[in-house]
């Protein structure tokens, strides 16, 4: 009698694994709906603010919450609720397209340095520590000030601050993986080092790239707001988040609360729903996880 070979059961597909990692960890359930929630608001926030978030009223200026402002007006008497929803989509632009920026050439840079080694991987691993020797907000605020406050130099300059956290990472990946066994297939196969990095040592690092990813959206964020803030970020009266707590911070002295509260309390929902977004992305996304 024949005996019947036992068979592996095939790992399961990502999204079923998804499904599991959000089960097993509510915390990482609860972040994902709040990020998908904020970026539902930035998609839709021309539709979803009940007021012209520029149009000023002096009649109802500074009215604390109410059944018509449910957030309360401003010192101009724009509704602060219209105002945080437009911030919404502009902070998450900012965000997304500088951490976008960041991680594509963070990855090819970092992967191209630890595959290839030797001088071009200590002149570039010297470049970053020189970078990460400054205080990044400080740098930030520094090109900032010399390219001008304008949404896409705010972009290039949260880019560059976050780019050495991502050379450092794909770089001290790919220097591990550069002699596995698939890379040296693939290099028989005949795959040039270029392909070699791009199509199989990058897609392996991603999955310890996520939490990062996750950080610097939040991180991103807080950047543009600090900007903001100090006046070399988004100018008045374009709604922004930093704007916002700047604005209200002249009044909460006479108890105007609802000006720094609400703008205050979305910047840090905001960054905690990326902060803890990191590690169920790493669960989902890491292969040796779905067992």
């Amino acid at each position: 009698m024949n005996a019947v070979s036992p068979t592996l059961a095939p790992p399961p597909s990502t999204l079923r694994h998804a499904g599991h990692v959000l089960r097993e960890n509510p915390l990482t359930a609860v972040a994902a709906a709040g990020a998908t929630l904020l970026c539902l608001v930035a998609l839709l926030s021309p539709w979803l603010t009940p007021y012209d978030p520029v149009a000023s009223d002096v009649t109802v200026a500074l009215q604390p919450p109410s059944a018509a402002h449910w957030a309360g007006t401003d010192q101009l008497g724009r509704d602060v609720l219209s105002r945080i929803i437009a911030a919404t989509r502009l902070d998450l632009a900012i965000a997304l397209s500088a951490v976008s920026l960041s991680f594509a050439l963070g990855a090819v840079i970092g992967g191209v340095s630890g595959y290839a080694g030797g001088r071009l991987d200590r002149v570039v691993g010297r470049l970053v520590d020189v970078l990460m020797a400054f205080p990044l907000f400080v740098l930030a605020m520094a090109l900032v000030a010399a390219l001008g406050n304008r949404v896409e130099n705010i972009v290039v300059a949260t880019a560059i601050i976050n780019l050495p956290f991502y050379i450092r990472f794909a770089r001290a990946e790919v220097n591990v993986r550069r002699d596995a066994g698939y890379v040296e297939a693939a290099r028989a196969g005949g795959e040039g080092h270029l392909a070699v990095v791009l199509r199989f040592l990058l897609p392996n690092v991603l999955p310890a790239m996520a939490v990062q990813i996750s950080l610097n959206l939040g991180w991103a964020i807080l950047n543009a707001a600090g900007l903001s803030f100090i006046g070399l970020g988004v100018r008045p009266p374009t709604p922004e988040w930093g704007i916002l707590v700047a604005e209200g911070a002249r009044f909460i002295t006479t108890g105007k609360w609802w000006l720094v509260a609400f703008p205050g309390l979305a910047l840090m929902l905001a960054v905690l729903c990326f902060n803890l977004l990191g590690d169920g992305l790493r669960d989902i996304l890491d292969p040796r996880m779905r067992t």
